[in-house]
């Protein structure tokens, strides 16, 4: 083996995923001046935020497959390649098709960092994957909080969005710096010994199964719902900045402190724990009301935190021989799930609104009218009361999630004593 220098990678991959939160965060506050600035329809900026979500899931199920045979060091270096190209492409963007390139190229850079970055975690510490993934994921909402908080200081300070985009070029050649100068492992799947035969069999084993459905409905439950609280918690409070601080900041506690979590519960316990607090944290958003919804938010952001990384986590203990394939084929799908209930949900909450409008009312109308009217007054109210209703249908996953994870802690005790140890990487 190499010189391996455990740390070193270790930060290079926060740093890279810091780069990829770092652009929603940034980007979340800068499309309404992008608009503006290039005369561009809800519509179109809608389609320039949803290509980064399908860029995403394309970048890391395609790096699953190819992972293990050009190796995660070159696979990186195409990462920090698209970021920079990317992101340059932004800051001299000329109107809809240059963002819309530009975008897609940071989607696919932030894919192929997972792609990457969560095999490289799980290789790198064979004795405690789920406790160091959660430690790696801490950056995703830690990069959220410090992008809003630097789109709210430049815009104090007068300064362009090409600037915000700018700023990002500093982690992104930091990175690039690292992971070009440091040497990688092999894929762990391929320092044991199993076969890309035994890959796909592992993938296609009934566990693996189980679990990739599950990440269907653990990922909708927590981005899904992540765009929806700040929806709710505006009827509270009009600070948009302390509600994204509140929820995201419990992710960066939550995952900073998975290590005695994961030990005592084990990954089939944290997530099944996760699913009891997300219900009922989702239950609370549904019904509570007032400054009571803040309580509710915290009890949510709790039950979300550990989903991700958890499940990524315990697919890497204990079905080791899927390998990076098996890792990114649970990421591609939990984000493909999102994208796909987000427009799916977004035709029934219309159709809620309307529900509660008066009878033969026309949803366009409502939605032109302006700020003081009746009608606005009325479109409001029915928000209000559609809002919670898209939860309560949303419910219904971390409730079957349940359900679904009391029967793996249950099926996981069954397995011989302490279940199959995972391999070690020499």
């Amino acid at each position: 083996m190499h010189n391996i220098q455990t740390n070193k990678l270790f930060w290079a991959s926060c740093l890279a995923l810091l780069v990829t939160s770092l652009s929603f965060g940034i980007r979340a506050g800068m499309m309404g001046q992008l608009g503006i600035d290039f005369h561009l329809n809800a519509t179109q900026l809608g389609t320039i935020t949803a290509t980064a979500f399908w860029g995403f899931p394309l970048a890391v199920v395609i790096g699953g497959f190819i992972v293990d045979i050009i190796g995660m060091k070159r696979l990186l270096v195409i990462a920090f390649l698209f970021h920079l190209l990317g992101i340059v492409l932004t800051i001299f963007a000329q109107g809809y098709w240059t963002l819309f390139f530009s975008t897609l190229l940071i989607g696919i850079a932030n894919g192929t960092v997972e792609a990457a970055c969560n095999p490289l975690v799980a290789t790198l510490y064979p004795d405690e994957k789920t406790t160091r993934l959660n430690y790696f994921h801490l950056w995703f909402p830690g990069g959220i909080v410090i992008g809003t908080l630097l789109v709210t200081l430049f815009v104090s300070l007068n300064l362009g969005w090409q600037l915000q985009v700018a700023t990002m070029l500093i982690p992104t050649l930091i990175y690039g710096y690292l992971f070009s100068k440091l040497d990688f492992p092999v894929t762990e799947r391929v320092s044991s010994g199993y076969s890309s035969a035994d890959m796909y069999k592992a993938v296609a084993s009934p566990l693996f199964i189980f679990m990739f459905i599950c990440m269907f409905m653990t990922a909708i439950t927590e981005l899904f719902t992540g765009q929806w609280i700040g929806m709710l918690l505006k009827n509270v409070t009009d600070n948009a900045l302390l509600l994204l601080t509140l929820t995201t900041g419990i992710m960066v506690i939550g995952r900073a402190f998975a290590k005695p979590i994961v030990k005592k519960l084990a990954p089939q316990g944290v997530l099944l724990f996760s699913a009891i607090f997300a219900a009922a944290g989702l239950y609370m958003l549904s019904t509570f009301t007032g400054s009571s919804v803040f309580f509710a938010a915290v009890v949510f952001g709790i039950g979300v935190c550990y989903f991700w990384p958890t499940m990524i986590g315990f697919v890497a203990e204990n079905i080791p021989q899927s390998g990076a394939l098996g890792i990114n084929l649970l990421g591609g799908a939990g984000m493909f799930a999102v994208s796909v209930y987000t427009i799916f949900m977004g035709s029934f909450y219309d159709g809620l609104i309307v529900k509660h409008l008066p009878a033969g009312a026309d949803l366009n109308t409502y939605v032109a009218a302006l700020e003081g009217t009746p009608e606005a007054a009325a479109l409001g109210t029915a928000k209000n009361l559609a809002g919670p209703e898209v939860l309560q249908v949303t419910l219904i996953l971390p409730i079957i999630l349940i359900v679904a994870f009391a029967g793996l802690v249950v099926y996981m005790r069954s397995r011989k004593p302490g279940g199959v140890a995972p391999v070690q990487v020499a």
